[in-house]
């Protein structure tokens, strides 16, 4: 199993690398995330680092789903230059490593509210696919504004973000899923590959796709046409399939 905190230092060092070479109209630019700017991503990967800091740096969201908390911290951290939020983000995340490090083999479990209930050591998986996603989906072409070649999809990376998602998914999709009668099996082929089952029972659709195009898909940031469903899959089970969300 490829170490999280290892994953997350090396994405760490790719946020400051993509800062750094940075232009005032590419921090204004606009990301994958609807309303969203390259600056608000950044500040969104930050705010989450301080929630397991110091979490009385952020805005209150008692009571809020984790989507429209997210919509809080972002315009809270608007209020920064592009300088504070790296340098802001360089320190939190540094501190925020020491503290996730800690949860390794832990296995009391965490609360986090629509994400759903996780063992502790499973928690830095959920950095590692946000931190994925956002900068290899959300920030650079073809869903995002920036050019040139994205952070690398290594087993370094792809790991842990397809692991979070296989915690996730059936957490997170718990009335769909009730409407499937069997299992879903996603093979992954080449980098993290791996059969990603879904569901209990017989399996009623079998796809295959690579890492990458799953968690695209797989969180709805674009179709499942990349995705080979095999025929003779169930439709029923098919339209279950693609209707799945994991954040």
């Amino acid at each position: 199993m490829t170490d999280p905190i290892a994953a997350l230092e090396a994405d760490r060092d790719a946020v400051l690398t993509i800062c750094a070479g940075l232009s005032e109209s590419g921090w204004s630019a606009d990301s994958g995330c609807p309303g969203w700017s390259v600056k608000d991503v950044l500040g969104h990967i930050g705010a989450l680092y301080w929630a397991v800091v110091d979490p009385g740096r952020l805005p209150d969201v008692t009571g809020m789903a984790t989507e429209a908390a997210q919509e809080v911290y972002v315009e809270a951290s608007r209020g920064l230059g592009a300088t504070e939020l790296v340098e802001d983000y360089e320190a939190v995340s540094a501190q925020a490593l020491e503290r996730l490090a800690g949860l390794t083999g832990k296995e009391f479990e965490v609360p986090l509210g629509d994400l759903g209930t996780y063992p502790a050591a499973a928690i830095p998986l959920a950095f590692c696919f946000d931190h994925y996603l956002h900068l290899r989906a959300d920030l650079f072409a073809p869903r995002g504004s920036l050019t040139g070649q994205a952070p690398s999809s290594d087993e370094l990376r792809v790991d842990p973000m397809l692991d979070w998602i296989e915690a996730a998914v059936a957490q997170q999709n718990g009335d769909r899923l009730a409407a499937l009668d069997g299992a879903i099996e996603v093979e992954i082929e080449g980098v993290g590959g791996r059969t990603v089952r879904i569901g209990s029972g017989e399996v009623a659709v079998r796809a295959r796709c690579g890492a990458h195009d799953f968690a695209l898909s797989v969180t709805q940031r674009r179709g499942w046409d990349p995705v080979g469903i095999e025929s003779g899959s169930s439709a029923d089970g098919v339209a279950v399939l693609q209707s799945l969300r994991v954040f």
